[in-house]
């Protein structure tokens, strides 16, 4: 009797261990289906709109046209976009664009004088491609590019000097005048080369505190020297022209943006438009395609 008893507990034991055990297989599938359908709605939603964020504000709400004056670091801001453009355009003057070792190098080191004031845009185009993304406010946007203009201009000043004081000085470096034939493979090289320096901009900008001056400073300067190298080669072996590209507007502006000798009023002011489009929307234009291009590769990614 006591036997026959025994058997049935065991048997009552084992048939509920059973069940715990079947109960438990369940659960733990049913928790790493749930973990596998969060993990995959995640990813998802990472993935999902490569562009989604790409107008999200990520400045300070705070800083507006009332308020960014009172925070005396912005005129540090502007001291460093100012003095990093006049020391670039001074760069580019005397290098010009075909020594690309030395542009990286000169680049590299003013990119890291001035990173940790303002973050080294020094190019129009490139504050143009924050405003649009959303990473600097359009008050501290237009400042920017104020100072930019400045800054080329002190820098062809300095050049200009210098040069008046030899008798044999070389002439400055100059854009080749644009002409109807020209104008698209103008456009194209400018579009093509400021896209290049966008993005590598914007990729800079996820390393900026995380691996530091010299990283930051890398980057950028390796997008420049590439976007320069590819309108180089491209302008000279692809489409015939030489000394047709600025990538930047400021330079642009300081070197040929606006024509001073034509037939007439009508003719200068369609030379005028022609410098303009080429030499300062495209330049604005391809860096926002940059940027674009930087943030949506970032969001597929699923970087944080």
């Amino acid at each position: 009797m006591a036997n026959t008893k025994s058997k049935k507990t065991t048997k009552k034991s084992t048939s509920k261990a059973k069940a715990v055990a079947t109960k438990s297989v369940k659960t733990a599938k049913a928790e790493t289906a749930k973990t596998v359908t969060t993990t995959a709605t995640a990813i998802a939603s990472k993935g999902g709109n490569p562009f989604k964020g790409f107008f999200k504000k990520k400045y300070n709400d705070d800083e507006n046209i009332l308020t960014i004056f009172k925070n005396p670091r912005i005129w540090g801001a502007l001291a460093g976009e100012l003095v990093g453009t006049m020391l670039l355009m001074v760069l580019l003057l005397t290098l010009g664009v075909y020594q690309p070792l030395y542009i990286l190098i000169g680049v590299i080191g003013i990119t890291m004088a001035v990173y940790a004031l303002s973050g080294a845009h020094l190019n129009p185009a490139i504050t143009v491609g924050m405003m649009a993304s959303r990473r600097v406010s359009a008050i501290r946007g237009v400042l920017y590019i104020v100072a930019q203009v400045i800054g080329a201009w002190i820098g062809v000043i300095i050049m200009s000097g210098f040069r008046s004081l030899g008798e044999d000085a070389v002439d400055l470096p100059t854009i080749t005048a644009l002409t109807d034939e020209t104008l698209w493979k103008n456009i194209f090289v400018e579009l093509l080369g400021a896209g290049v320096i966008g993005f590598f901009f914007c990729r800079a900008q996820s390393y900026r505190t995380a691996k530091g001056a010299f990283t930051y400073a890398a980057l950028v300067a390796g997008g420049l020297t590439l976007a320069i190298l590819f309108s180089v080669v491209i302008s000279s072996q692809y489409v015939g022209l030489n000394n047709n590209f600025a990538l930047n507007p400021a330079a642009a502006l300081m070197e040929q943006i606006f024509p001073t000798v034509s037939d007439n009023f009508g003719e200068l002011m369609g030379d005028v438009a022609k410098a303009a489009l080429t030499y300062i929307i495209v330049p604005m234009l391809g860096s926002v395609l940059g940027f674009a291009l930087a943030d949506a590769s970032k969001k597929l990614a699923g970087e944080e």
